[in-house]
């Protein structure tokens, strides 16, 4: 019986002995975690909770539909986040990760009777009289969509221009033609229509006419314009506009429209610039727009 109570006794203190050791064993790993040695922890770093366009504004003024009308240029552009001019017209989207544009009818430029908030190329920054002709070419390419159009009496949506290439007089062509400025016709106009994307162009009403006579805006007619096939409605969208001598194509996500026809070699006698934003074709009260640009660049 003795001999059982120290066999099961010895049994017991081993049991004992035994959970000490793991015990002390957890103690010094712990300690030795805290005296120097690396413990990797995974990647904590909070995920970014904006999101901002993908757009240099250094070569761009834009248009307001305030003031007479109000222009801004480069390097005060650079800065529209917080000028308090530009803030209500056009701002950052950081959770779409796009640069809008809002306007309304209001004050307008000349030659026109509509409003806009509308970038104007500037290959010098600062500067409208360095320009480009289709010899030269250049590609505008942009990712967008529209975000609020208002609707007319009828319940039709208004429609705003997104895209433009317009035309413009070197000083010789604006004297020798008598011309108080340097206007002259844009070539292309790209409207968001009714949820389609619609192009619109120039043509030359007679073809006949003289290097001269072709300076003048009244020589220039509006062709019958293209509706792109897809419905792109309040969806983002890619447009991209293609411009070399003789030729000028508009590619709105696969589809492509091409012209290279005589208008387009004629209109070779112009100097042109870009221009994107929101060009709001209407003076209806009331009205108002907003288009979202999630890229723009230019190249030459």
């Amino acid at each position: 019986m003795i001999i059982k109570l120290l066999y099961n006794s010895v049994i017991v203190l081993a049991l004992f002995l035994s959970n000490c050791s793991a015990n002390n064993d957890d103690v010094l790993s712990n300690d030795d975690k805290d005296s120097g040695d690396v413990v990797v922890e995974e990647d904590e770093t909070p995920e970014k909770d904006y999101n901002l366009p993908n757009i240099d504004l250094s070569n761009w003024k834009v248009t307001l539909p305030i003031g007479n009308p109000t222009e801004v240029s480069p390097p005060e552009i650079l800065d529209y986040g917080t000028n308090e001019t530009l803030k209500p017209f056009m701002y950052n989207d950081s959770i779409k990760g796009a640069l809008v544009f809002y306007t309304y009818p209001s004050s307008t430029t000349a030659n026109t009777s509509y409003s806009r908030t509308e970038l104007r190329e500037q290959i010098k920054a600062g500067d409208n009289s360095v320009n480009w002709t289709f010899s030269q070419g250049g590609i505008m390419t942009g990712e967008l969509a529209m975000a609020e159009i208002s609707k007319d009496k009828n319940g039709d949506y208004h429609r705003t221009i997104i895209m433009q290439i317009h035309g413009r007089l070197t000083n010789a062509q604006r004297d020798l033609i008598g011309q108080k400025d340097n206007n002259a016709p844009p070539m292309l106009k790209i409207y968001w229509h009714k949820g389609y994307i619609r192009v619109k162009t120039k043509v030359l009403k007679d073809l006949n006419a003289s290097d001269e006579e072709i300076l003048h805006t009244d020589a220039w007619g509006d062709d019958e314009g293209y509706n792109f096939p897809e419905y792109v409605g309040f969806d983002k969208f890619k447009l991209q506009v293609k411009i070399s001598e003789g030729r000028m194509e508009i590619i709105m996500n696969n589809t492509s429209k091409v012209y290279n026809d005589i208008h387009i070699q004629k209109w070779g006698i112009f100097e042109n610039y870009f221009k994107a934003g929101n060009y709001l074709s209407t003076t209806d009260s009331g009205a108002s727009a907003k288009v979202e640009y999630y890229q723009l660049n230019v190249t030459h």
